[in-house]
């Protein structure tokens, strides 16, 4: 186990009242209250180790968060920088055309969509150049859409059903 040397962190009064509202506070994330706990204890004097005995952190992960408001500021130490996810796989003109492939008739020889069916369909009639299964199923799901259980559109159904007397109930 590594050892660090004692870290001098000093909080400033607003960083303290800043700190002291999100332990008191309402709901906070884990992480966030676990941070405001390290910088509360680093501030009062304890060393490294002990800090991370008491509120069950890696040594490593108390001294990060200490270092990082030394070189930054409380939110710096406190909360997770942004991160910028994936990105889009589908425009949306792609999705809708998409959704209308599959409300349409199967190809011939087909009685019902499938999953794997609309994406090798979607690269042939060249919708997209390149789509994944789960790309589909994720979309389709999105839109309440089971083509593989029925030979209609689930979208069909669905109006057929709020305009069909034989559907609505009393």
């Amino acid at each position: 186990m590594r050892t660090y040397r004692r870290l001098c962190v000093q909080l400033t009064q607003r960083d303290r009242e800043k700190i002291d509202g999100v332990l008191s506070g309402g709901i906070q994330p884990t992480r966030v209250v676990l941070r405001a706990l390290v910088l509360t204890q680093l501030h009062n004097g304890q060393p490294v180790s002990q800090v991370a005995a008491n509120v069950r952190l890696a040594s490593k992960t108390v001294h990060d968060i200490g270092q990082r408001y030394q070189d930054g500021d409380l939110d710096r130490a406190l909360y997770d920088k942004q991160r910028p996810g994936a990105t889009e796989l589908l425009d949306k003109s792609q999705k809708q055309r998409i959704i209308a492939m599959v409300c349409s008739a199967p190809p011939g020889g087909r009685a019902r969509w499938t999953v794997r069916l609309v994406a090798e369909e979607v690269i042939k009639r060249k919708l997209v150049p390149k789509v994944g299964r789960e790309t589909i199923r994720v979309l389709l799901l999105h839109h309440d859409l089971k083509p593989w259980r029925e030979k209609k559109c689930g979208a069909w159904r669905n109006s057929m059903r709020s305009t069909s007397p034989r559907w609505k109930m009393f």
